[in-house]
């Protein structure tokens, strides 16, 4: 009974992420968006912004910032890691651009869907981690500009959904792998360094 009411759940949970991903990839759509979303999440556009904030860091708060920086690049690369090596290859769900069952329903705006799984989106992973990571660490020496990274982690997500590459379940269930992550380490990072402000680092 317990096993098929799991199966239930689930069934209504992928009928709900099917329908969700067509209004997001196939209705709710402008031209505007089909030429932004797909340079949104590729990450020639992004990672300078990322690589500005290392160089920043490093340079404004010393060996503080250095120590930051490899919390926040081994952030990425656990994000990456539990999502690409872990659960995507644990779980093994297709692409709905790859979903022979979804074919007529993708409207894909890249050149190729690409041949990994679907759950988790490493890029909500990463980028999420990225921002909890961000959010913690800067919530007291920037507490107005702390969640921008927030903002920018959830479109870049809505980006891959819009491009036809992953549900929606895959990024919600990517954000919150990577929020979890970032939460850790962003904490673990506090408890032994702490940012301070400007005028005060070394």
């Amino acid at each position: 009974m317990f096993p098929t009411t799991l199966l239930n759940i689930w069934h209504q949970l992928e009928n709900w992420d099917r329908a969700a991903f067509i209004k997001l990839n196939s209705e709710w759509t402008n031209p505007f968006f089909d030429s932004l979303m797909p340079f949104l999440r590729t990450p020639e556009y992004w990672a300078p912004l990322y690589l500005f904030l290392l160089i920043f860091l490093t340079i404004n708060f010393g060996k503080t910032g250095l120590w930051w920086s490899l919390f926040f690049l081994c952030t990425f690369a656990i994000t990456d890691m539990v999502s690409s090596q872990l659960i995507k290859e644990s779980v093994q769900r297709l692409r709905p651009c790859n979903d022979p069952a979804m074919l007529d329903h993708v409207r894909l705006l890249l050149k190729h869907c690409g041949s990994g799984y679907s759950f988790t989106s490493s890029h909500a992973c990463n980028h999420f981690g990225l921002a909890t990571f961000f959010f913690i660490s800067f919530r007291k020496v920037l507490p107005k500009w702390a969640w921008v990274g927030f903002a920018w982690a959830f479109i870049v997500i809505y980006a891959q959904v819009y491009v036809g590459i992953h549900y929606p379940l895959d990024v919600i269930g990517g954000a919150a792998v990577g929020a979890l992550i970032g939460i850790i380490t962003g904490n673990f990072f506090n408890r032994h360094f702490a940012l301070h402000s400007l005028s005060t680092s070394q």
